[in-house]
């Protein structure tokens, strides 16, 4: 290996440290609590007999558990081990493609490294009003799929069809939605950047094919009718509804695209026509699937398409708007001056670490495995994990996730027990999946009131639905057979 390319691994290596270090690490954390338990369930049936119809049921479009379970039982690496392990893998790749597709449009090294170093101080960057970041702080499926979009852009950019089809198939096993904007992007750089039309024409009508499938394989979730009770599920993601955005995120939407679309012009007038053309794809991909936004939201009997949230064509937006910005910075601002990069990284990475500080503030800013958490209710799922049946089942706060300190980390991924379902993520799953809605909405309303619960109405739960373990605000109503308890929490059998 050259100079050269030692230089460029170190560099890439120091800035997914970097990156990873900024964003945090928090397994169990939000989309985590369906991912996780799958995938200890995977590894272990025994884990969650009761409800496990909230996390499994999402699993069916998506081969990540079957995966991530494969990974241990083949190595042998603890869970947790190997959930860290993939997410710094995720990292690597992600700013590995970023450089190689900076490669395609930017012929300075220092503009290239400075788009990648932008990627990666963002990645706790909300893409506006979609409830997404660009890269979460576990290992998520988007993750891997993120990275295989890039490897099939830069396959796109480099003029390889079939290693681009590979790539976007694979991150459609992975993550269906996400693969589906990617390849749409695909399509539109491939039909732009193509310089033989008649080569392309074949190639479109090839694709076309592709890309029905990939479009529509999602669309097999949408057969199961709506019921009254989905109904009540989706109106309480205000995210969903285009109507219910605030003024901020739609110029989140529509600033991006005007950027690009500027740059476009701007690229093209300076003879720098790969990037012009880049830019115009990202436009026009924008355009496309704002429009069609547009359009489920406005059409009743396309209402069962919201929960696919359309809106997330935004991630890739925001990705290469981090990218593309970086570069341009680095180009004609920081180009070889010690002090500005400094300045430059200070900036970017310490702001993002400070909001996510300020953000998830009860908990760790690494959740390393082994470590002790300070988090109370981390400190109660780690009990409850090693001290009670795997078999019990636990009722809890539907809105624990919303509780101070919580900090949003899932119980049933955490604690490795059933639980009654929850009024937040649980929610999330029953609106992409209406059969689950009316059970879904028997045990919320069986939860109404937790606050004021006594023993009597644990009783009922235990009578209604076999709970048999509950984890309550310190001090509990009397009655309950408490084994455990910190200054927050206390963990009891319901007699």
């Amino acid at each position: 290996m050259t100079d050269s390319r030692w230089r460029n691994t170190l560099l890439l290596f120091g800035f997914s440290v970097l990156a990873f270090a900024v964003m945090g690490y928090h397994p169990g954390l939000e989309d985590d609590e369906v991912y996780l338990a799958a995938v200890k369930s995977k590894l272990n049936p025994a884990l969650y007999p009761h409800n496990s119809i909230f996390f499994r049921t999402q699993m069916q479009a998506t081969l990540f558990d079957n995966w991530m379970a494969a990974f241990v039982r083949l190595t042998h690496i603890p869970v947790a081990v190997a959930e860290l392990l993939w997410q710094f893998v995720g990292i690597v790749l992600i700013l590995a493609l970023c450089r190689a597709i900076a490669r395609e449009l930017f012929q300075e090294p220092g503009a290239q490294w400075a788009g990648v170093a932008m990627v990666g101080a963002m990645f706790t960057l909300p893409v506006s009003g979609t409830a997404i970041y660009l890269v979460d702080q576990h290992l998520h499926p988007r993750t891997l799929a993120a990275a295989l979009i890039l490897l099939g852009v830069w396959c796109v950019l480099k003029g390889k069809p079939l290693p681009a089809v590979l790539s976007l198939v694979t991150a459609f096993l992975i993550h269906p939605i996400m693969a589906a904007f990617g390849a749409s992007f695909c399509l539109f750089l491939a039909a732009i950047t193509s310089k033989q039309t008649a080569a392309c024409a074949g190639q479109h009508a090839q694709s076309r094919s592709a890309a029905a499938f990939v479009l529509l394989a999602p669309l097999a979730w949408l057969a199961p009718p709506a019921c009254p009770a989905w109904y009540q599920i989706i109106h309480t993601r205000a995210y969903l509804f285009l109507d219910r955005w605030a003024w901020y995120s739609w110029l989140g939407v529509f600033a991006p695209l005007l950027l690009f679309w500027l740059l476009s012009r701007i690229a093209r007038r300076h003879g720098q026509l790969r990037l012009s053309r880049f830019a115009l794809a990202m436009v026009l991909y924008g355009l496309c699937h704002e429009i069609f936004a547009l359009l489920v939201w406005q059409t009743p009997a396309l209402v069962r398409l919201v929960p696919m949230q359309p809106m997330r064509y935004l991630h890739l937006v925001y990705l290469f708007m981090a990218l593309i910005g970086g570069c341009l910075i680095g180009k004609y601002w920081l180009k070889s001056s010690i002090w500005r990069w400094t300045a430059y990284l200070l900036l970017f990475n310490a702001g993002m670490f400070a909001a996510q500080m300020y953000q998830l503030d009860g908990s760790s800013h690494l959740e390393l495995p082994g470590l002790r958490s300070p988090n109370p209710w981390l400190q109660a799922f780690r009990w409850i994990r090693l001290n009670t049946p795997q078999d019990a089942y636990f009722a809890l706060n539907p809105y624990y996730l919303q509780a101070p300190e919580e900090d949003y980390h899932g119980f049933r991924a955490l604690a490795e027990r059933s639980q009654l379902a929850d009024a937040v993520k649980d929610t999330a799953v029953a609106g992409l999946f209406p059969s689950l809605a009316p059970e879904w909405n028997r045990q919320l309303t069986a939860e109404q009131g937790w606050r004021h619960f006594q023993l009597a109405d644990f009783e009922r739960l235990r009578a209604q639905f076999g709970v048999d373990w509950v984890l309550l605000a310190y001090p509990p109503p009397a009655g309950l057979d408490c084994r455990w308890h910190n200054a927050t929490l206390s963990v009891c059998r319901v007699p």
